[in-house]
């Protein structure tokens, strides 16, 4: 077995995480959660501009859940794809582009016949509740 394999094998699979519906994690809890240690996750601050917890007021560290989910892409560009920290760098910020360049999705059509059948539908529904009062 090649020793990309070996760590292939140690560090489990980034789909197999759930995050927790919480607004606010503090490092302990993200390294627990991504199987990582801390000090990685302070590395990759530095590395990764995407990365930016904001610090509470006794200076910890408070992740959002975007944060825990780009620390979860970083962890499978650099374990699991075999990217370079400059390499998951680019890449990332090369999703972020083509995320911002996509065209917005076009509104379905609506003919006019539908949209005088839920005008009238509508107008029904005013008229019912004019009348109560």
């Amino acid at each position: 077995m090649s020793p990309r394999n070996k760590v292939a094998a140690k560090v489990a699979k980034t789909s197999d995480v759930v995050i927790p519906e919480k607004l606010y994690f503090r490092i302990g809890e993200v390294a627990q959660l991504c199987r990582l240690p801390a000090y990685v996750l302070r590395f990759w601050e530095t590395e990764f501009p995407q990365l930016k917890p904001v610090k509470s007021s006794t200076g910890q560290r408070m992740y959002r859940h975007k944060d825990v989910e780009s620390v979860l892409r970083i962890k499978k560009l650099l374990y699991e794809e075999g990217f370079t920290i400059a390499g998951a760098r680019q890449h990332l910020r090369a999703e972020i582009k083509g995320d911002k360049s996509q065209a917005p999705l076009p509104f379905p059509a609506r003919s006019n016949v539908d949209l005088k059948y839920i005008r009238q539908g509508l107008n029904e529904i005013l008229t019912m509740l004019s009348a109560r009062r």
